[in-house]
């Protein structure tokens, strides 16, 4: 298992294993990957949990106490694994079956016969697709909530694994899509999955540029997914009068460089959150993470959604310290980065 013991720390350490009861399976994880977002905000020690106390009767964050504190042991929502172990009264799932979910950075894990079965590859699917199944959720919830219309312009600041993934489905959905993002490579990856425009904010301000491309109108949404200030500040003005930004990038500390009195006030911006533990009120009753996770995977196996192509680097389940400082430190080098658990070295 993979445990940060304290900022910027990350160990693989030994975790007992429990039994398998009636109606639960053993998985070996085959790979984990990554999150260099929400994932990082726990690794550096800035994430809101660390720092406060989250009431969820209230849903308020409060001071006091943490929700969390280190060592913070097995994070991680991006894991795949071969079931190896079942329990009586597991119909359905046979040993060999490969399922994805959400189990954190560790080596097996004891899971609910009815839940693995929902989650199963088809047999013959490559299964590094599975540890895309929460962040291509929160890609299609991204696009979901941002209501894209066909022919559309999408501006998307953020080439990470959620932008790049959201572009995609943005293109899918009738979008004209225009990347932005600081690194060269994740410019280049993106015009190669289907986007039509990539541009560098450090060039000029996206603003000036995309209504150059829109006639003078501006954008007709934005997709905020680096989690920056200054992108969001950015996005805000991008868009053209009565549209709209969507925001899943996870912002940390206080929103330093928001000006809201500006374009925000003056073109009657709409800002939306767009977060996975819930779908946008008109498609509740229809929509689910289920659903969401099992759309994004789905379009992964039948090649709609080019997901494999944007893992970077593939290391040891034991390199798991080295792969958080690559990320860390950086960011310019990788884009997705997954664990691979071998059997023979396992924790």
């Amino acid at each position: 298992m993979v445990s940060f013991v304290e900022p910027r720390v990350a160990e693989v350490v030994d975790e007992e294993q429990r039994p398998v009861g009636p109606g639960e399976v053993r998985l070996r994880t085959l790979y984990t990957g990554i999150s260099a977002g929400t994932e990082l905000t726990a690794y550096r020690g800035t994430n809101p949990y660390l720092n406060r106390y989250w009431d969820s009767e209230s849903r308020l964050f409060r001071n006091g106490n943490t929700s969390l504190s280190f060592p913070v042991n097995g994070w991680g929502y991006e894991e795949v694994g071969v079931v190896v172990e079942t329990g009586d009264g597991t119909d359905g799932v046979a040993v060999g079956d490969i399922s994805y979910g959400t189990w954190g950075h560790r080596t097996h894990t004891v899971q609910p016969a009815d839940k693995v079965r929902r989650k199963l590859l088809p047999a013959g699917a490559d299964p590094r697709l599975g540890i895309f199944s929460q962040i291509g959720a929160i890609g299609l919830n991204l696009v979901l909530d941002a209501d894209i219309h066909i022919g559309e312009t999408v501006v998307i600041f953020g080439a990470g694994v959620p932008g790049q993934i959201a572009a995609q489905l943005a293109r899918l959905n009738g979008g004209r899509v225009i990347i932005v993002d600081k690194i060269a490579d994740r410019r280049a990856r993106a015009l190669e999955l289907g986007a039509e425009i990539a541009l560098d904010p450090e060039v000029g301000p996206v603003a000036e540029r995309v209504r150059e491309l829109t006639d003078g109108r501006g954008a007709d949404v934005c997709l905020e997914v680096s989690g920056h200030y200054a992108a969001l500040h950015e996005a805000i003005r991008t868009v053209a009068y009565n549209a709209r930004v969507c925001v899943a990038g996870f912002m940390q500390g206080e929103g330093a460089g928001l000006r809201l009195g500006e374009e925000f006030h003056h073109n009657r911006v709409s800002l939306i959150c767009s977060q996975i533990s819930g779908v946008a009120p008109s498609l509740q009753g229809r929509w689910d993470f289920d659903r969401l996770s099992r759309t994004a995977i789905e379009l992964g196996v039948s090649g709609r959604l080019r997901l494999t192509e944007l893992i970077t680097h593939t290391w040891a389940f034991d390199r798991a310290g080295e792969a958080f400082r690559l990320l860390d430190e950086h960011p310019e080098q990788a884009l997705q980065v997954i664990l691979e658990v071998d059997d023979a070295k396992e924790h």
